[in-house]
């Protein structure tokens, strides 16, 4: 996506982003991360393996990346309005028909679409958030933080449905979740279409500056790791803490606590994503992340499980804020738009991948433990290929401080 040309006034900035982020409550919080809800039910009562179970988030992925992609297009060619209203409205579609139907190709093309319509809600609906945000600089980082809250509310509200309607219902009652999370989403895009959307910046169509890949192949590889890491834990956990025992009220709380983790972020890495020194603020939050993951290695109780969520919440919303940043510390203005859209597609290919590998993993060694541990692994490794990159554009400088992991996996940035 290209910078606006201008930034023009708003009346009621917070309201106006408040309403547009309800496009990535229904597009992601619900309809990606809601399908870890029903996973286990569909899985026992639809007879399907883990891999099939986490094809249903791979396809998804697939088709967030297609929308993201061809998100700027589609802006340019039906207009602000329609992108984020048509997108959202595809969503709610889509969930109908995951409430409708078993038949796994069905649910694979309704999971595709939802991937379709989250990206064109969700790219611009945040676009159009940061042209709102610029319109009032003194508060434009606070603002443009109520965007991504959506997914958090989405992933709170669905972790408040889904468990209790499965427990009242009973087993073979994913359809019913599928039902009440339609309801939630088409009563959540209501407001968009109460809302005057259109605007008046457009995309420059002259800023295709060059971009060089090899300078951040590092970092891009640890943006794959964490797209691939990341997904794993958000389609297997609830699963993982249902075989440990955990009821509605577990489940539900567990999922909840990674929602409201959303509203914090901001705020709790405010100093890091400041740090202008390379990948060291991704890296941090990754490993952050990879620690968060790796706490219910330690066991079922719900201490470690409530912890891991609030840890592995907190650095999960925040990864994405530490990638744009560092294209901000790195590349001029004309660059960015590429330059996100390397990382887009990096993070998008990863996340395409992570759900279905773990799965096979999980099939061939028997057990969900063994999902968990690949994916705080792949969040590890990402967060050390992300502490080898430095910045775009100097000299390699030797790091003193390095770990002999770090200083093993990328020797030519501290030889």
């Amino acid at each position: 996506m290209h910078a606006p040309d201008r930034v023009l006034p708003y009346a009621h900035p917070a309201r106006l982003i408040l309403t547009l982020s309800l496009a990535a409550t229904v597009g992601l919080g619900i309809g990606r991360f809601a399908y870890a809800l029903v996973l286990p039910d569909m899985r026992e009562t639809l007879g399907w393996s883990y891999s099939a179970a986490g094809f249903m988030n791979t396809i998804n992925a697939v088709g967030y990346l297609v929308g993201a992609l061809v998100a700027s297009r589609l802006i340019q060619r039906v207009g602000w309005a329609a992108a984020i209203r048509g997108g959202t409205l595809a969503c709610v579609a889509a969930l109908a028909i995951c409430a409708l139907t078993g038949n796994f190709v069905a649910l694979s093309l309704a999971r595709l679409v939802l991937g379709l319509g989250a990206a064109a809600g969700f790219v611009a609906g945040g676009a159009l958030a940061a042209t709102i945000a610029q319109s009032r600089p003194e508060r434009a980082n606070f603002l443009l933080s109520l965007f991504y809250a959506g997914p958090g509310i989405g992933i709170l509200s669905s972790g408040l449905i889904a468990p209790f309607t499965l427990q009242y219902f009973g087993p073979g009652s994913w359809w019913m979740v599928w039902w009440a999370l339609t309801l939630l989403s088409a009563a959540m895009t209501a407001p968009l279409f109460l809302i005057r959307i259109e605007s008046g910046a457009r995309f420059s169509e002259g800023s295709h500056a060059a971009f060089a890949i090899r300078p951040v192949l590092i970092y891009l590889a640890g943006y794959f790791l964490f797209g691939a890491g990341y997904i794993a834990y958000m389609t297997f956990m609830i699963a993982y803490v249902r075989d440990g025992g955990g009821g509605a009220a577990a489940q539900a709380a567990f999922w909840g606590l990674i929602g409201l983790s959303a509203f914090v972020t901001p705020w709790a890495w405010r100093g890091v994503l400041a740090l202008d020194r390379g990948g060291l603020a991704t890296a941090i939050i990754l490993g952050t992340n990879a620690l968060g993951a790796a706490l219910p290695m330690l066991g079922h109780s719900p201490a470690w499980l409530a912890v891991s969520a609030v840890v592995f919440g907190v650095a999960f919303f925040a990864v994405v804020g530490s990638t744009t940043a560092f294209v901000r510390f790195n590349y001029p203005p004309a660059m960015w738009p590429t330059a996100i859209a390397a990382m887009t597609i990096s993070f998008g290919v990863g996340q395409t991948l992570g759900p279905i590998v773990v799965g096979a993993i999980t099939d061939a060694l028997g057990s969900l433990s063994y999902a968990l541990n690949v994916s705080a692994a792949l969040l590890a490794l990402g967060a050390a290929a992300a502490l080898c990159q430095r910045k775009v554009g100097q000299p390699g400088r030797r790091c003193r401080r390095v770990s002999k992991g770090a200083r093993a996996l990328c020797p030519r940035f501290y030889s």
